[in-house]
């Protein structure tokens, strides 16, 4: 009796079906992106010039082991760190800022070209409450920015910085070159001084 040979399987049509999957699952998955947080930092000094603040141009913020906060030595819920830091850059003190809204605080920030405002964390701070105080105090500086760019432009500050931002809106002939004056002008006028000293270690 002749023995029967078992049915060959076609490697070639499995290794068909596996590079497919593979150039399949390549083009639909997508990689996460960890994004951190736009901070341009000064080039090394060895020994750096300080330049004269006037004490009352400096919002200190201080987050504690225990994610607490302290602005100008004085307790503060995260939830008013905002409101607080754009009425201290808002401030207007000599009343030479035509653009500011401020209280004209004598004992507060002069105005946005002098304001400065100084974070320090505890080495123990949550990441948590490090990201939401960071957030709250860019969030200060962009409010101010979308309000003065509302007044001259009747656009928000950050659709005209995304846009001219877009690499899409290179493809528009001249759309960069109209917007990034803006961008700048408005920025000039509230600059984000933020001064982020070490973290302190116990």
């Amino acid at each position: 009796m002749a023995k029967r040979e078992a049915p060959e399987v076609n490697a070639g049509s499995m290794a068909d079906i596996a590079f497919l999957l593979l150039i399949f699952f390549l083009v639909t998955t997508t990689i996460g992106v960890d994004q951190g947080i736009n901070r341009l930092l000064p080039r090394y000094e060895e020994n750096p010039p300080v330049p004269p603040i006037n004490e009352r141009n400096i919002m200190r913020v201080l987050v504690n082991r225990d994610n607490q906060l302290l602005v100008n030595e004085k307790p503060m819920d995260i939830k008013d760190l905002r409101q607080a830091a754009i009425e201290f850059l808002d401030n207007n003190g000599k009343q030479e800022c035509a653009y500011c809204l401020g209280k004209k605080d004598p004992n507060s920030s002069d105005g946005p070209d002098d304001a400065v405002i100084s974070l320090m964390n505890d080495g123990q701070t949550t990441y948590q409450t490090y990201i939401a105080v960071q957030n709250e105090l860019v969030a200060a500086y962009y409010f101010l920015r979308d309000r003065e760019s509302m007044r001259r432009f009747n656009k928000k500050y950050t659709e005209i910085e995304y846009v001219a931002n877009d690499p899409a809106s290179k493809a528009q002939e001249g759309l960069v070159e109209e917007l990034q004056p803006k961008v700048k002008l408005i920025q000039d006028l509230y600059p984000m001084r933020l001064s982020e000293a070490e973290p302190k270690k116990n």
